[in-house]
């Protein structure tokens, strides 16, 4: 008999009870896991699970083998576990195809499988009859994949299994802004298969991206092209992310145990050690019992009233699980780990203990349980004393998930395993404090004069991108594509990563490729995206958004740096000096803190030691020829500066075929003036396409048109002559005037006539037939109508037309663009020559003569020949326009020309994952119209283009100026979350609203006049205003439109506007007018307004209004109703309950009624704090409470002394401009005193006063006759 020590002998032991527990259930051909020996179906997370204790008891015979025997069972167990491994991989690798389309769909049709045939490998479940999409498992499957790589496994051999791995780090890539089914694969708890963002698949694929990056699949004999890559980027969106949702695991679920397997083995994927304890506390105190714990609250499986014969429960049937919950020993084998891995011996003692009163002896091995439930005949003895009655163990039996994990805490226990051997990574000391982050500010001047100007101004030596030398600087857009060609398989028909931007962590790297070092700039700085990169005051403030992101988020060695160019556009308008912000900010680098952030003003070359590097090894074979033919250093000079804006631009040569380009600079009703200083090419294209104006005369017969030939037509003598428009100062206006004058005389009266004429010589067709579009049309109406209707296409006389089926006559036949023999078939509208109104016009005035402007619609690659040059497009002139108002800082030009354009934000549709994964609903659209559109799920780029076009028809300002707000909310979250406190709802439409209604206020200007300066105000003067209406900052406007901003310290204190429910459209104006004026006087109704329209509610408003649900029938709010039975689905905590509480709020139109229903709301629900108050038998009307209080209050103040009111005005008056006499006068929509709105809330005569005397009137009935003490807090 051999002589074995007493670690081996334990060993052994542990290797007999894994055999009998765990590998029997493994099949010999696959080498798969299922729940028990007969079944056929192999789960991909529990496979993962019950590799565990396998995993672990082969590093522990390596690690202790000291026989040849030892040897051979450690080989044993590690190609059982790689042969799992493997099976797992050839299952997904069958579905290949369909992970190529989940990387741009992200459908749960598309997604992979999450269990497959134990003995085929293949799928055993369609793809709509499972909820196969749990990225929870697909990122546990790579998180051992590295972690078992790192140990020495080598469980890849292929670079075609090399590739899709990399894929597989794409499709969980998403993971932050893609809802799944989650780790108990059901979604919603009520399982009706509603995905949902599970706080636990975000976790474990943030884990698994950063054990992945960089790891060789290969292990230490593989070569460059086996490495996988991660962008940084990724895995910070999904930190951020996961502690937005932290502690509660998602909508429906404020806490669930699997989150355990989150903040500990085998994640470690939060960084922040107290949300870890939060985190684990919640779960302690909220699911832990005698048995383990529960999965999450009202969670009915397996329990004694679940009815097993339906997949889905009833929304009210969940409440009767409440406190009967199955308790799972699997959440204490988490907890057993993680006392191990925080050294907490406590903590092991306790659950190690606890488990093993727990395991139940099968074929004479003690397992784990899967569950332990209230049995039928104690339920309700259980729910009436929760905690008190014995369980009985149901389900799987070992279940493989916790008995694995379980064995594994027991090796570690013993001694056989040290905590870094199953994790060689170290994620374990994820929350262990990190060192400050200095970012490296590299700045590179464009132009050798530029480098001069520093120098002079500042002191500062700057490199020019030529002596950059050998580091080559590149714009981002570059390294998304060469990003691009990561991953790519032929054979397998994979496409790569898709073509997402790469932030700016991405960018702050130095990348070496090919043996050439490469410097990135950030997205933000480049000017072919959106117009926000034209202003460099935004420039500057994004900027230092993202230095604050980089020093929060940067967690790789080395130090971040930022490349920062400077160009022409930075100069001041004399082009002497650059602009005095950027002086300024580039003076406070120099010092070393940046608001904050330490940074070190540097080269790049003296940065290439201290840098964080990486090498693309996936590059360098083919790819780098590839890569160098995509731009030199030359290409990216231009590319940084705003010439090339052909991927800007909204139609695709395709598309180019199908859609017509409106250019509608004159109609809308703010009369826009183009910026002066236009180039006489510019001006010549003007003259011939926008702004034309034709004389008609009066001796116009329309009887004559629509019966007669074409020599009738010129027999009535039409005089036609131009007059330009006088907005245009040309650099050279006569020479482009008489340009004008040659094209228009070579297209006179009598040619068109009889172009236009048909066979016979008639041109009546014209009057009756609608020809097919094939270069440009005409639409022609009086100019008195310019300023009262809201564009061509919603003027009030063509709607009559329309609606009485009359014949449209022509009065005007004229060409000034093209000769008609060029383009045969002209489509002319004219929208006025049959109505009343227009014959009135024409037939009044006296001898004078009717002013017809002219609306040109060409497409966007009509050839404008200016100069008789051609190749010069319509497109190519308005981005002219665009870049030349984006020089002069005419910012409503450049939004409308944004708009004509259809230029898209690249980061939009991020921006509004950005919004969504933080439980931030977006609305865009104007209110109390259908067209509001509420986005609650991430979408393509396309689609929500789509929406936002549809939300606001032809008004393409509103849709420009609603992408530009998005992405500042978005910045606003990112950096200053509490700023979104109880906000669950954005609605673009009413912040737009408000913005408008802001500056009436200031300004003390018309809605008409506010529109326009909102318009014009520059990207980062728009951001300071959102910033200042979400904090409640005061802030001032001077009449030129420069904005400034009072101490950040000092709340605003404002007059009040009430604003129209909604901007018209396309070319809308804001109605806004005053109620009070004054400093004080107003500023609750205004603060009201903007919390009303922001959707601000007070902490924990939702919770109490729970509470208050389960004491009634339930709440009548306007037209609608809250019933309590609700609370029988949803718990206090749920965002879905807070979501329908807002949804009815939500119809209420004014938004400082919806205020005040908000604080009769918190008034009632102190109803369910009071213990003597049990049941209210009856719905209660919110309204009516209102209102009450409304007239208690209205009644006080009537009853007040006269003498007592005049001393009050004349004390206003003289602290204001004056009070109007009708502050007491009832709302005749609510029935609310005007004055009412302006009460503060507390205070004797304030509104909670008031309503808590209408509640108490209300309800007294349900009050007991005497109260012995009573507390007033």
């Amino acid at each position: 008999m051999r002589s074995r020590s007493n670690s081996g002998v334990k060993l052994d032991n542990y290797a007999r009870i894994i055999q009998k527990s765990i590998l029997k259930f493994q099949d010999p051909v696959t080498g798969l896991f299922s729940a028990s020996k007969h079944a056929p179906h192999a789960w991909v997370r529990d496979n993962l699970y019950s590799l565990q204790a396998v995993w672990g008891l082969a590093l522990a015979y390596r690690k202790h083998a000291d026989l040849d025997e030892d040897k051979s069972k450690s080989y044993e167990l590690e190609q059982s576990v790689v042969k799992c491994m493997r099976s797992l991989l050839q299952c997904m690798m069958r579905q290949v195809e369909k992970l190529e389309l989940f990387k741009t769909s992200l459908s749960p049709n598309d997604c992979l499988h999450a269990k497959y045939n134990r003995k085929t490998c293949g799928t055993v479940v369609g793809d709509q009859e499972w909820g196969h999409l749990q990225l929870d498992a697909t990122g546990l499957y790579v998180l051992m994949l590295a972690q078992m790589t790192a140990s020495g496994f080598e469980i890849i051999y292929t670079l075609d299994e090399v590739d899709f791995v990399q894929n597989l780090v794409f499709y969980i890539s998403c993971a932050f802004r893609t809802p799944d089914y989650g780790i108990w694969e059901r979604g919603d708890k009520t399982n009706h298969g509603v995905p949902e963002l599970n706080a636990s698949s975000v976790g474990m694929c943030k884990a698994a991206l950063e054990a992945i990056d960089e790891i060789n699949l290969f292990g230490a004999g593989g070569g460059p092209q086996s490495v996988i890559h991660v962008t940084p980027d990724e895995k910070a969106l999904c930190q951020a992310i996961l502690q937005s949702l932290l502690p509660r695991e998602s909508n429906s679920k404020e806490v669930d145990a699997g989150l355990l397997s989150v903040i500990g083995y085998p994640a470690f994927a939060v960084n922040d050690d107290q949300m870890v304890k939060l985190t684990r506390e919640e779960i302690v105190d909220k699911l832990q019992g005698r048995y383990g714990c529960a999965r999450f609250l009202r969670d009915g499986y397996k329990t004694a009233l679940e009815d097993s014969s339906r997949l889905h429960y009833e929304l009210a049937e969940l409440k009767v699980f409440e406190n009967i919950e199955c308790e799972w020993p699997l959440f204490w084998s988490y907890l057993f780990l993680d006392g191990i891995f925080n050294n907490n011996k406590q903590q092991v003692i306790e659950y190690r203990e606890a488990m093993g009163e727990l395991l139940v002896l099968v074929d004479g091995v003690r397992c784990v349980p899967e569950l332990y439930a209230v049995p039928a005949d104690k339920v309700e003895l259980e729910k009436a004393t929760p905690k008190s009655q014995d369980r009985v163990p149901l389900g799987k039996l070992p279940h493989l998930w916790g008995h694995s994990l379980y064995l594994l805490g027991q090796l570690l226990w013993d001694g056989f395993l040290a905590p870094g051997e199953i994790d060689p990574l170290n994620r374990r000391f994820a929350t262990a404090p990190k060192p400050d982050v200095v970012v490296q500010v590299a700045i590179v001047a464009e132009e050798k004069s530029f480098q001069g100007m520093l120098k002079e101004k500042l002191g500062i030596h700057v490199e020019t991108m030529d002596e950059a030398d050998p580091i080559m600087v590149q714009p981002a857009r570059v390294l998304t594509t060469v990003y691009s060609m990561l991953g790519k398989n032929k054979k397998l028909k994979l496409t790569g990563r898709p073509k997402n931007q790469i932030g700016v962590l991405g960018t702050s790297k130095l990348y070496i490729i090919n043996g050439k070092t490469f410097a990135f700039t950030p997205n933000f700085l480049d000017q072919r995206d959106f117009y926000m990169s034209l202003d460099t005051d935004m420039l500057i403030d994004t900027m230092l958004t993202e230095l604050q992101y980089l020093s929060t988020y940067w967690n790789m060695p080395g130090r971040p740096i930022i490349t920062v160019p400077i160009h022409s556009g930075m100069l001041a308008e004399n082009g002497e000096n650059f602009k005095p912000n950027l002086i300024a900010t580039l003076r406070k680098v120099q010092t070393g803190y940046l608001y904050g952030v330490r940074v070190h003003l540097g080269s790049l070359k003296s940065f290439l030691s201290t840098s964080c590097k990486t090498r693309l090894t996936f590059l360098e074979t083919e790819a780098p020829r590839r890569f160098y033919r995509l731009g030199s250093q030359t290409d990216v000079k231009s590319s940084l500066r705003s010439s090339d804006r052909s991927q800007s631009l909204y139609l695709s040569p395709e598309e180019h075929q199908r859609h017509i380009w409106e250019a509608k600079l004159i109609g809308k009703q703010r009369q826009r003036r183009i910026s002066t200083d236009l180039t006489s090419a510019l001006l010549s294209c003007a003259l011939k396409v926008f702004k034309v104006w034709i004389q008609v005369y009066r001796n116009l017969h329309l009887k004559a048109l629509q019966g007669g030939t074409a020599s009738d037509v010129i027999g009535c003598h039409f005089q036609v002559s131009t007059n330009c428009f006088k907005c245009f100062k040309a650099v050279s206006p006569k020479p482009a005037n008489n340009a004008f004058v040659k094209i228009y005389k070579e297209n006179s009266l009598k040619m068109i006539c009889v172009n236009l004429a048909d066979d016979e010589g008639k041109v009546s067709y014209l009057a009756k037939t609608a020809f097919e579009f094939k270069a440009f049309h005409f639409l022609v109406f009086p100019g008195s109508f310019v300023g009262s209707f809201v564009g061509l296409g919603k003027c009030g006389f063509q709607q009559e037309l329309r609606e009485t089926n009359k014949n449209i006559a022509l009065s005007v036949l004229v060409n000034i663009v093209l000769h008609p023999a060029k383009c045969p078939a002209i489509h002319f509208k004219c929208q006025c020559s049959g109505s009343s109104i227009a014959r009135k016009h024409v037939s009044m005035g006296t001898g004078g003569h009717l002013e017809l402007p002219v609306y040109a619609q060409v497409r966007p690659d009509w050839d404008t020949e200016i100069d008789g040059e051609p190749g010069v497009t319509v497109v190519d002139l308005i981005e002219e326009l665009y870049d030349k108002a984006g020089q002069q800082g005419n910012w409503m030009v450049v939004r409308q020309m944004t708009g004509l354009l259809q230029k898209r934000v690249s980061g939009l549709s991020q921006s509004i994952t950005d919004l969504l994964i933080r439980q931030k609903q977006v609305t865009v659209g104007l209110p109390q119209e259908p067209k509001e559109f509420t986005i609650t799920r991430p979408m393509p780029a396309d689609e929500l283009h789509n929406v936002i076009a549809e939300s606001f028809g032809d008004d393409t300002d509103m849709a420009v100026l609603t992408q530009e707000i998005i992405m500042y909310l978005a910045m606003f979250i990112r950096a200053s979350p509490a700023l979104f406190t109880d906000l669950l709802r954005l609605r673009v439409g009413l912040i737009i609203q408000v913005m408008a209604s802001e500056l009436a206020r200031h300004l003390a200007c018309s809605g008409e006049e506010a529109s326009t300066h909102l318009m014009n105000l520059s990207p980062f003067e728009m951001k300071q205003l959102i910033l200042n209406v979400l904090s409640g900052k005061e802030f001032g406007v001077i009449k030129s439109g420069e904005m400034y901003f009072a101490n950040p310290n000092v709340t605003s204190t404002p007059t009040s506007v009430r604003s129209v429910p909604g901007l018209s459209s396309p070319s809308t104006y804001m109605q806004v007018f005053q109620i009070f004026t004054g400093h004080k006087r107003g500023q609750w109704t205004r603060r009201r307004r903007i919390d009303g329209a922001l959707n601000r509610v007070p902490h924990n408003f939702y919770t109490k209004i729970w509470r208050l649900l389960e004491k009634c029938y339930g709440l009548v709010i306007g037209e609608h109703h809250i019933p309590g039975y609700v609370t029988k689905e949803m718990t206090p905590g749920e965002i879905k309950f807070a979501l329908l509480v807002e949804n009815v709020l939500n119809h209420i139109p004014q938004p400082e009624y919806r205020q005040l229903v908000v604080e009769v709301l918190v008034v009632l629900a102190l109803l369910a704090e009071t213990p003597r108050v049990r049941f209210l038998s009856d719905n209660i009307n919110v309204d009516r409470v209102l209102v009450k209080a409304s007239d208690m209050f209205y009644q006080d103040e009537q009853e007040a002394s006269v003498l007592s009111r005049n001393i009050l005005c004349v004390e206003q008056l003289m602290m204001s401009d004056g009070a109007p006499d009708d502050i007491l006068q009832k709302d005749p929509n609510t029935l609310v005193c005007n004055e009412f709105y302006d009460c503060a809330p507390s205070g004797p005569h304030g509104t909670m006063t008031y309503m808590s005397k209408a509640v108490a009137t209300s309800f007294s009935e349900y009050f007991p006759e005497y109260v012995g003490d009573c507390s007033i807090s």
